[in-house]
């Protein structure tokens, strides 16, 4: 007679054998599985290993590359700026290395560096722009015009242009010293500027950036930055719009500028500022603007060359 005890006996031996047979099925798969990915493990950390090798073997190359740039570099600009001039526009995040080679490499040139002008973080600020608009319509020289659009970016630039460009017609200066001295003072009272003592007016100006723009109004302050540049060449003989690593993708000024064809059209742009060799290139393109000629160079994704007569 089958009994109650004796279905729950051989129900509990099923589940007790199925649990055993769970038990060593899982062992042996777990041991195949541990084989596989103690192999796949091993193969990774060499894969890892030989493109550690590989990017430190890049890096010895960037580096003899640079180290030749910087001892060919005045070579292979000399004469190239023989008695122009060239003002500095740098930005807060402009590296002072970077700025100081690219001086001495105008000098090497020929050319004299007539000044240094710093745009604070407050000049690109979204929420300072309504301000420096009305402060650039205060602070006009008598006699000059401001450009007709209305974002600050493109006010500033013409005022800049008036303060810092010689007139690429006759080479004079477009504004009184005193009118100079009196624009500068007032922008920079209110936190918009740091002028070096002295700058005066020059043929040519570099307006030398850091990196990409970050942070939540990046693409404002990016594209503040690229209508100053642009409308700062229109008012002068030619300027360079030069950056760091980074600065020509979407976020950065250079990036915004060479969406635009019609920036492009008059402002030259370098991407590598940051490295002799691109340094070197923004004196060559400062060149090519007193020409009439512009382009966009260095080695990010969206430059025609390398630099100036390497087009293809």
């Amino acid at each position: 007679m089958i009994t109650l005890r004796y279905h729950i006996v051989s129900i509990t031996s099923v589940f007790l054998a199925l649990a055993v047979g769970v038990v060593l099925g899982s062992t042996a798969i777990s041991g195949r599985l541990l084989s596989g990915l103690s192999d796949e493990k091993n193969s990774l950390a060499q894969q890892v290993n030989e493109l550690q090798n590989d990017r430190n073997a890049l890096n010895a190359k960037l580096t003899e590359a640079d180290e030749f740039a910087e001892s060919v570099g005045p070579l292979a600009v000399k004469d190239r700026l023989t008695e122009r001039t060239v003002v500095l526009v740098t930005t807060a995040d402009a590296r002072p290395s970077d700025r100081d080679a690219l001086s001495g490499l105008l000098k090497a040139a020929g050319a004299t560096v007539t000044g240094e002008v710093q745009l604070t973080d407050a000049f690109a600020d979204p929420s300072r722009g309504d301000q420096l608009r009305d402060l650039v319509a205060r602070l006009q020289p008598a006699g000059s015009q401001l450009p007709t659009a209305g974002d600050p970016g493109t006010r500033a630039g013409g005022l800049f242009g008036t303060l810092l460009l010689l007139n690429p017609t006759n080479n004079q200066p477009q504004a009184t010293p005193d009118e100079a001295a009196a624009a500068l003072s007032g922008l920079s009272n209110a936190g918009f500027v740091k002028a070096s003592a002295g700058v005066k007016p020059a043929q040519l100006a570099v307006v030398l950036t850091g990196g990409a723009a970050l942070g939540d109004s990046a693409a404002d302050r990016a594209s503040t930055l690229a209508r100053f540049a642009t409308q700062l060449d229109r008012t002068g003989a030619g300027v360079v719009l030069a950056g760091a690593d980074g600065s020509a993708n979407g976020t950065g000024a250079l990036g915004v500028v060479r969406a635009d064809t019609a920036a492009t059209s008059v402002l030259s742009t370098v991407d590598n500022s940051d490295t002799p060799a691109g340094q070197v290139v923004v004196v060559m393109a400062l060149r090519e603007q007193l020409e009439g000629r512009s382009g966009r160079y260095g080695v990010a994704g969206n430059a025609e060359a390398s630099s100036p007569g390497t087009a293809s």
